[in-house]
């Protein structure tokens, strides 16, 4: 016996309702398959009832057939019928959806800014590149040797501990963020022939906290000339020269002496600062010196033959200086409308 339910005019009609019903509640195209599926596909109540035609007795096929092929003929039109509904529905919400409201105020892109430590980095470099000095980039993932070694910096010196350096896992690598850009300088003197004049601006990290004067991600221009006879009066011209291309013609600098590892003598280079909090005051800028001949040595450069000096300075303190700006926070929050100040509209 076959599992297909009796072809009979009451099997046929209770179908066709239920799939005109489900058809007139399908309002889109999802709910419109569902009952397709449900009513018209392999395993619809009209379906089986086709499937039973096989059962019917041969002098009873005609009539049962006729039946059942009328009321699959209903439901297909009233599915061809819904969809044509529900398409143009779905059609109109579209378009409404997309409709533009031309008396609208139109919505105005806002122009970004290039940030001013971007701006105040190539600045210096330009000043740099106008004497015939060379720009040279370094990887901020640095080699202990190049950061700290190379620099003559002893094993126990302050700036190797925890507490100031970002030391990368695993340490037997002895990788560091780099705390400035001096390891630039190293490699410069490694990879090019002497003299070099190499200026080198970039990111540094070191363990400070965010605060109106410190921040643990900043920017260094540093740099470092070797050749033949260069003394602190060469280190001094360059610097007063850089000074007032950045702060106007009367800039005045002052050396004052100190320690680097990195050079000897050492001094600590001040700048005039007319408009200081607090009234008109001398204010640290960065540090220079004549380089050590234990960094030349380490460079395998012959410190009896080649002199150099080496300066560095950091270009959020430079900023600060030059636009009279209280709190570094302001460069780090990423707001544009900081940016915008400057000038520079991208």
């Amino acid at each position: 016996m076959s599992d297909s339910p009796q072809i009979t005019e009451q099997t046929v009609n209770a179908a066709v309702g239920a799939a005109l019903a489900a058809i007139a509640d399908a309002t889109d195209s999802a709910a419109l398959k569902a009952a397709r599926s449900a009513h018209a596909g392999e395993a619809s109540p009209l379906a089986k009832l086709n499937a039973g035609m096989r059962d019917v007795p041969a002098d009873q096929k005609a009539a049962a057939g006729k039946l059942v092929g009328q009321a699959r003929g209903r439901v297909n039109q009233a599915l061809a019928a819904q969809e044509a509904v529900v398409l143009a529905a779905e059609e109109e919400a579209r378009l409404a959806s997309e409709t533009v409201d031309v008396t609208a105020l139109p919505s105005r892109w806002r122009a970004g800014a290039r940030h001013p430590l971007s701006l105040l980095m190539e600045e210096m470099s330009d000043v740099f590149v106008a004497m015939g000095w060379e720009v040279a980039e370094g990887p901020e993932l640095e080699h202990e040797w190049f950061n700290f070694d190379a620099l003559n910096m002893d094993e126990d010196h302050p700036a190797r501990s925890d507490q100031d350096t970002f030391f990368v896992a695993p340490q037997d690598r002895h990788l560091v963020l780099r705390t400035q850009t001096s390891p630039v300088q190293i490699r410069s003197l490694l990879e090019r022939d002497l003299p070099v004049y190499v200026v080198s601006p970039g990111k540094v990290f070191r363990k400070d906290e965010l605060d109106a004067t410190h921040t643990p991600v900043f920017h260094q221009i540093e740099g470092i000339a070797i050749d033949r006879g260069l003394t602190m009066a060469h280190l001094r011209g360059t610097l007063e020269h850089l000074a007032r291309a950045m702060f106007g013609h009367e800039a005045q600098i002052r050396l004052r002496p100190n320690f680097f590892p990195f050079t000897e003598p050492s001094a600590e280079m001040d700048v005039w600062q007319p408009n200081a909090k607090g009234g008109a005051r001398w204010v640290e800028w960065g540090g220079c010196g004549m380089v050590n001949p234990n960094v030349l040595r380490s460079a395998g450069i012959d410190p009896d033959e080649y002199q150099g000096f080496a300066f560095g300075m950091g270009i959020e303190r430079t900023l600060q200086f030059r636009n009279e700006m209280n709190d570094m926070r302001d460069m780090v929050e990423g707001d544009v409308r900081f940016s915008r100040q400057f000038g520079m509209v991208v």
